[in-house]
């Protein structure tokens, strides 16, 4: 039995506005990362899911607050200040190109003067943003639905985050991984990580500087080439690949290195925010018992 609530997400049906809008999402989140005080663990560069969309969340600038909103239902870019003004762009098929001059013009005709990289992150052989007239696509339907997807997701993800009582990150969108994701923390250091290729060191040391367990959602970017929930854990520890979790649909990808749900297995399921919650909770488990966290201390 299919659930209405959670929309069919094939990924070749929107690959190539999935990759603008990837980009778009960047030039935002750049914005964000200029704008917003530091947090650890880059905690404040990502945007978070809404009841229309993403959003940058408030963001200060000189005397000003100012807020950035993907609305996927109007698809529409809203940028407001806290003095009342709002300027607005429609979101249609656009060169991103286009798309980072249009908004960088919004933005300094409301008194905004932010300045930020034009290359992409984590991607990637990337294109610089005001050069990139290859990523042009939009389609609303495909658009609406991930988006969609993303606010069920966001749910239940939630819903899982307040189990722990630890060291928890927000629920949030990495706009240079594409992905949705929530990290649990052990309270321990951990060894640096392995180098990224498409990763700085120093960005990818911050990131992963504690003991972690992380899932989250990719919609098809993430190398897997579907709509897929993972699980990981960092440091992993000896037999977490081996670790029997719920449901049967989950496996551990060894050329990743983390336990995958597909997006279709959830969507199919009699009751798929269950069934996520369940492939969440055995994959930390895994990760916590295998580690040897203090889960006393770290769970209601």
């Amino acid at each position: 039995m299919e659930n209405p609530g959670w929309p069919p997400l094939p990924y070749a049906d929107w690959q190539e506005s999935c990759a603008t809008l990837h980009m778009w999402t960047q030039i935002v989140g750049k914005v964000r990362l200029a704008l917003a005080p530091p947090v650890n663990h880059w905690w404040h560069v990502p945007l978070y899911v809404t009841a229309r969309g993403l959003t940058t969340s408030p963001m200060p600038y000189r005397d000003l607050t100012v807020q950035i909103d993907f609305d996927f239902i109007d698809h529409v870019l809203r940028i407001d200040t806290c003095d009342g003004r709002r300027d607005s762009m429609p979101l249609v098929p656009r060169a991103v190109a286009d798309f980072y001059a249009e908004l960088m013009a919004r933005l300094q005709a409301l008194g905004i003067d932010v300045h930020i990289s034009p290359m992409p992150a984590e991607i990637a052989d990337p294109i610089r943003f005001d050069q990139d007239r290859i990523h042009a696509a939009y389609d609303p339907v495909q658009v609406n639905r991930f988006w969609r997807a993303l606010a069920q997701i966001d749910q239940v993800f939630a819903a899982f985050r307040g189990h722990f009582i630890g060291k928890v990150s927000p629920v949030h969108f990495f706009w240079g991984s594409f992905d949705l994701a929530v990290t649990r923390f052990s309270g321990r250091r951990a060894p640096p990580p392995p180098s990224n290729p498409n990763i700085p060191d120093a960005v990818n040391r911050e990131a992963y500087s504690h003991e972690v367990s992380s899932a989250g959602f990719w919609p098809g970017n993430g190398g897997f080439g579907e709509a897929a929930f993972y699980s990981y854990a960092y440091p992993q520890p000896a037999g977490f690949g081996d670790a029997k979790i719920r449901p049967s649909a989950g496996y551990y990808d060894k050329n990743i290195g983390e336990f995958i749900l597909p997006y279709e297995a959830v969507r199919r399921s009699a009751d798929p925010s269950a069934t996520l919650l369940e492939f969440l909770q055995s994959t930390y488990a895994a990760a916590a018992d295998l580690g040897k966290w203090d889960r006393s201390a770290l769970e209601r």
